[in-house]
Protein backbone atom coordinates (compact mmCIF):
# COMPACT_ATOMS: atom_id res chain seq x y z
CA UNK A 1 0.00 0.00 0.00
CA UNK A 2 1.38 3.48 -1.09
CA UNK A 3 0.18 6.58 0.87
CA UNK A 4 -0.20 9.62 -2.17
CA UNK A 5 0.31 13.01 -1.22
CA UNK A 6 -0.96 15.34 -4.07
CA UNK A 7 -0.47 19.19 -3.62
CA UNK A 8 -2.45 21.52 -6.78
CA UNK A 9 -3.83 24.89 -7.84
CA UNK A 10 -7.07 25.18 -6.86
CA UNK A 11 -8.46 25.47 -10.53
CA UNK A 12 -7.17 21.62 -11.21
CA UNK A 13 -10.23 20.40 -8.40
CA UNK A 14 -12.15 19.22 -11.24
CA UNK A 15 -9.40 17.73 -13.19
CA UNK A 16 -7.51 15.77 -9.91
CA UNK A 17 -10.98 14.41 -8.85
CA UNK A 18 -11.89 13.47 -12.20
CA UNK A 19 -8.45 11.30 -12.21
CA UNK A 20 -9.22 9.91 -8.75
CA UNK A 21 -12.64 8.83 -10.17
CA UNK A 22 -11.02 7.02 -13.47
CA UNK A 23 -8.72 4.90 -11.09
CA UNK A 24 -11.69 3.72 -8.99
CA UNK A 25 -10.51 5.72 -5.96
CA UNK A 26 -13.08 6.50 -3.14
CA UNK A 27 -10.90 7.19 -0.22
CA UNK A 28 -9.24 10.55 0.82
CA UNK A 29 -8.81 13.14 2.83
CA UNK A 30 -8.89 16.92 1.40
CA UNK A 31 -7.55 20.63 2.51
CA UNK A 32 -9.78 23.07 0.53
CA UNK A 33 -6.87 26.02 1.46
CA UNK A 34 -2.86 25.30 1.54
CA UNK A 35 -0.22 28.07 0.88
CA UNK A 36 3.03 27.46 -0.57
CA UNK A 37 6.30 27.69 -3.31
CA UNK A 38 7.35 24.52 -5.76
CA UNK A 39 10.85 24.16 -5.72
CA UNK A 40 11.07 24.08 -9.44
CA UNK A 41 9.92 27.30 -10.18
CA UNK A 42 6.13 27.88 -10.89
CA UNK A 43 4.23 30.67 -9.41
CA UNK A 44 3.51 30.94 -5.81
CA UNK A 45 0.41 30.13 -4.58
CA UNK A 46 0.39 32.58 -0.91
CA UNK A 47 -3.44 33.87 -0.80
CA UNK A 48 -1.66 37.05 -0.47
CA UNK A 49 -2.16 40.51 -2.38
CA UNK A 50 1.34 39.69 -4.19
CA UNK A 51 0.38 36.10 -4.82
CA UNK A 52 -3.96 35.64 -3.94
CA UNK A 53 -4.09 32.03 -5.74
CA UNK A 54 -4.05 28.99 -3.42
CA UNK A 55 -3.40 25.64 -3.19
CA UNK A 56 -5.62 22.68 -2.34
CA UNK A 57 -3.97 18.95 -1.02
CA UNK A 58 -5.21 16.11 -0.47
CA UNK A 59 -3.67 12.27 0.47
CA UNK A 60 -4.96 8.85 -0.32
CA UNK A 61 -3.92 5.39 0.57
CA UNK A 62 -3.74 3.10 -2.48
CA UNK A 63 -3.34 -0.44 -3.59
CA UNK A 64 0.91 -0.44 -5.29
CA UNK A 65 0.11 -2.01 -8.72
CA UNK A 66 -2.45 1.60 -8.97
CA UNK A 67 0.01 4.36 -8.42
CA UNK A 68 2.36 4.26 -11.81
CA UNK A 69 -0.69 5.03 -13.83
CA UNK A 70 -2.15 7.17 -11.33
CA UNK A 71 1.06 9.27 -11.69
CA UNK A 72 0.57 9.24 -15.37
CA UNK A 73 -2.82 10.82 -15.33
CA UNK A 74 -1.57 13.32 -12.94
CA UNK A 75 1.22 14.27 -15.01
CA UNK A 76 -1.22 14.99 -17.82
CA UNK A 77 -2.98 17.65 -15.54
CA UNK A 78 0.14 19.21 -14.58
CA UNK A 79 1.42 19.52 -17.98
CA UNK A 80 -1.80 21.35 -19.22
CA UNK A 81 -0.27 24.27 -16.88
CA UNK A 82 3.12 23.81 -16.13
CA UNK A 83 3.38 27.03 -14.31
CA UNK A 84 0.47 26.52 -11.76
CA UNK A 85 1.87 23.29 -10.24
CA UNK A 86 0.76 19.76 -9.88
CA UNK A 87 2.97 17.09 -7.61
CA UNK A 88 2.35 14.33 -6.39
CA UNK A 89 4.72 12.71 -3.56
CA UNK A 90 4.45 8.45 -2.69
CA UNK A 91 5.20 7.22 0.43
CA UNK A 92 5.01 3.42 2.08
CA UNK A 93 1.85 3.19 4.14
CA UNK A 94 1.04 0.28 6.69
CA UNK A 95 -2.69 -0.28 7.37
CA UNK A 96 -3.17 -0.70 10.91
CA UNK A 97 -5.86 -0.69 13.69
CA UNK A 98 -5.59 -0.22 16.78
Amino acid sequence: MKALFISFYQAFYDEVMEVLEKNSITGFTFWEEVRGRGSRGGEPHMGSHAWPTLNSALITFVPDQIVDKLLQDLKKVDETAPKQGLRAFVLEAEEKMV
